[in-house]
């Protein structure tokens, strides 16, 4: 194939230039129009957006292809030059070695983009969204697994391109037995939280944004990672949960089935209040706020002791977070009323002082 090309440049009076430059220049051209060509599609693409999916795969690959079409040219240069066997193996090893880099880094991409353009129907900030956090639970944590999935096996092809690796491979089956223990403990991290993560996104015990109660803590499921979940609290702090805790421990999910939520609110009164009078201000208080959502307002008697009586109000929303300030708008003006129509029922300490009053003074 040289000497074809030698041929062609003496044919055109060109036999003074070295075929290796008029190679390379064709290369560079080739790559640059290759490039140009990738351009102009994307900036095409611009200017119709209804076209989502590939102006994203454009975009998205970008970076593998300007890196992609150098690697190419350069191999197909490659065979149209005349090196040495030694310089020749490095090239093919090279080569071999960016075209599983670019095809492992082109599915990382691929998972990326399909679930993107999967999960863009479903909308997290509307009232009734739990099938949408069903879903996109469930979608990243399966692109997660898949996306480690790609990166052990091209990683592995990559190592096995060398012979010493495939010798140590060779080893390492010959003596499964220690090897394998000692592998099989050292990957037990990782491999705990992989399938953890395959059991979550099936079962789904938790999902983004659900509500939840662990180790005491109360707040949201932030982010749910391969090997961690994130939880933000209620002030904001952060609590980095191992992903196996939510296979292997209780915790409190106050969003399992469904968003809506019944709070509680404690109030302590003396035995004289009128109990009836109460649950109709109750009544009037839950329907006048904007926060309870219809569904349950009750006062019951639920302890009594030798100083006050416990009355249990239960008021529903259809969030937790407006549960909670239903709860605190509740409580205030319960408060309220009792403090301006039965203030005398309000709890309080009776003492009993005899008639004798206090001892003379140096008696």
């Amino acid at each position: 194939m040289p000497e074809l090309f030698d041929n062609l440049a003496d044919s055109q009076g060109f036999g003074w230039v070295p075929f290796w430059l008029i190679a390379s220049a064709v290369a560079v051209v080739v790559a640059a129009s290759a490039l140009a060509l990738h351009g102009a599609l994307l900036r095409r693409i611009d200017r119709h957006p209804g076209q989502i999916f590939t102006a994203q795969a454009l975009r998205r690959t970008r970076g593998v292809v300007r890196l992609g079409i150098p690697v190419l040219v350069a191999a197909l240069l490659s065979r149209f030059l005349e090196v040495s066997p030694a310089v020749e193996t490095l090239i093919d090893r090279v080569g071999v070695l960016a075209l599983l880099f670019l095809l492992g880094w082109t599915l990382l991409i691929l998972c990326d983009l399909s679930a993107d353009l999967y999960l863009r129907r479903y909308r997290l900030d509307v009232a009734d969204n739990l099938h949408a956090r069903k879903m996109v639970t469930q979608v990243r944590i399966l692109k997660r697994t898949a996306k480690t999935l790609v990166v052990v096996v091209f990683l592995a092809l990559m190592l096995m391109t060398f012979d010493t690796a495939r010798q140590f491979g060779v080893s390492l089956m010959a003596s499964a037995g220690a090897a394998g223990l000692i592998l099989g403990l050292a990957a037990r991290p990782v491999l705990s939280n992989l399938i953890a993560g395959i059991q979550i996104a099936i079962t789904q015990p938790i999902r983004v944004d659900d509500a939840v109660v662990v180790e005491g803590e109360w707040g949201w499921i932030e982010e749910i990672n391969s090997s961690f979940v994130v939880i933000k609290l209620w002030d904001w702090r952060r609590l980095v949960v191992p992903l196996g805790y939510f296979i292997e421990k209780p915790f409190q999910n106050w969003t399992r089935t469904t968003a809506s939520i019944i709070g509680t609110v404690y109030l302590y009164v003396d035995y004289t209040v009128p109990v009836e009078r109460v649950r109709q201000k109750l009544d009037k208080v839950a329907r006048e706020s904007e926060l309870w959502d219809g569904q349950v307002v009750n006062l019951q008697v639920t302890e009594g002791t030798e100083n006050a009586m416990q009355l249990r109000a239960l008021v529903s929303a259809s969030t937790s977070p407006r549960a909670w300030d239903l709860r605190c708008e509740v409580r205030e003006k319960m408060i309220d009323f009792l403090q301006r129509e039965f203030p005398q029922a309000l709890p309080r300490h009776r003492v009993d002082l005899t008639a004798d009053g206090p001892p003379p003074a140096g008696g």
